[in-house]
């Protein structure tokens, strides 16, 4: 079954360090979720859903009626999964009390970057640290029971002083699931620039890996699985009871992780079906005008066997269980064992069973490792 996402580009304010497509024209708000619908309407095929994902931007800029509008046409359009997992992404400061009124959403994703206030002025986030205790609890009291927190690490001037209390402050909270990435200076962005013109610089590169491993230590030691490379999962009771994966893993992104097909609607947003994949105008007026005139504004691409080989290398490995040795043909399989041996020999990488992957070692090297195996 597909994993079905939902790009809301619409931001209040753009943070620094942010390389996705986001847009301040709040004013196309509701004439966007219309567009989303009547894409829906466009496609010729609508397979079984098992995950939605609300990403952005930030999808609690969208009112309620458009939240209700947009999610019950999904309903009409795709078989859904009684069970589905439903995820939106929220600033801690958009949560109020009843907002998830009469929506299916299961599962909120929040951006806390950091509980320190001078560094959230920094990267020019609205709210306060007080703000994301505030929506941890107006959560809970309204039964979200499955709550996705997001950290970074690696600030200019952060001490690993700073980055524990972070990592206490988040422990304090109790969230399902936790994401890490260390801060990244992408081309294009605010900061980048800032780092260009001598106004911030990178974080050492060692304290940066202690940064990472102490985080890993941290959380296991707190029950959580390590499940992906910047991704952790609360193991439950009876998960630990059953030596199960952790349930709170994210289904949606475990899909992209694990080649299961996905459905992208809206501006810049990507789909792929095993064979293909293709993405829309990252152009909000762009991408509306097209949909009001009843044309897909898509760009697409086959999958040869080569590219489906350096993607299942960029994703599979990412993941805890690694990649699935049986899915290469001959040829790649080879390939690949081959590559992979110097790693191997350094204990970087592991195979268990029929999957290779990283090891705790080799997670601290993995763009490099990954580089050295692709086709490319």
């Amino acid at each position: 079954m597909a994993g079905l996402y939902v790009h809301i580009p619409f931001c209040a304010s753009r943070c620094i360090y942010c390389g996705f497509y986001s847009t301040t024209m709040l004013e196309l708000r509701s004439r966007y979720v219309d567009a989303l619908c009547r894409e829906m309407s466009l496609q010729k095929k609508h397979p079984p859903i098992e995950t939605i994902y609300l990403g952005g931007g930030t999808p609690s800029q969208l009112s309620h009626d458009d939240l209700l509008r947009l999610f019950t046409y999904i309903y009409k359009v795709y078989p859904v999964a009684t069970d589905a997992e439903v995820t939106m992404e929220c600033n801690p400061d958009d949560i109020s009390p009843s907002m998830f009124r009469d929506l299916p959403v299961n599962r909120v994703s929040m951006g806390a970057q950091t509980f320190d206030e001078n560094r959230l002025r920094l990267l020019h986030r609205r709210h306060t640290a007080e703000e994301v205790n505030r929506a941890f609890d107006i959560l809970r009291a309204d039964g979200i029971r499955n709550i996705s927190l997001d950290l970074m690490f690696g600030f200019p001037n952060e001490t690993m002083d700073d980055w524990q209390h972070d990592i206490d402050h988040a422990l304090r909270l109790q969230p399902e699931h936790l994401s890490a990435y260390g801060l990244m200076y992408e081309e294009g962005t605010p900061l980048y620039r800032m780092l260009e013109q001598g106004k911030v610089s990178e974080i050492d590169e060692e304290l940066s890996i202690s940064m990472y491993d102490t985080l890993i230590d941290r959380l296991s030691k707190a029950g959580y699985e390590h499940y992906e490379i910047s991704n952790f999962a609360k193991l439950s009771d009876d998960d630990k009871a059953l030596h199960r994966p952790s349930s709170y893993r994210s289904r949606h992104n475990s899909s992209y992780w694990h080649d299961i097909p996905y459905i992208g609607l809206g501006a810049a947003a990507h789909s792929y079906d095993g064979h293909s994949r293709h993405w829309a105008v990252a152009d909000l007026k762009q991408y509306i005008t097209a949909i009001e005139a009843g044309r897909l504004p898509y760009t697409e691409e086959s999958i040869d066997e080569s590219t489906h080989y350096d993607d299942l290398i960029t994703t599979a490995l990412r993941t805890r269980e690694g990649l699935d040795l049986d899915r290469l043909s001959p040829p790649y399989r080879s390939y690949l064992l081959a590559q992979a041996q110097p790693f191997l020999d350094k204990q970087m990488l592991a195979i268990t069973g029929h999957h290779l992957h990283l090891t705790r070692q080799g997670i601290l090297l993995s763009n490099t490792i990954m580089s050295d195996l692709m086709h490319v």
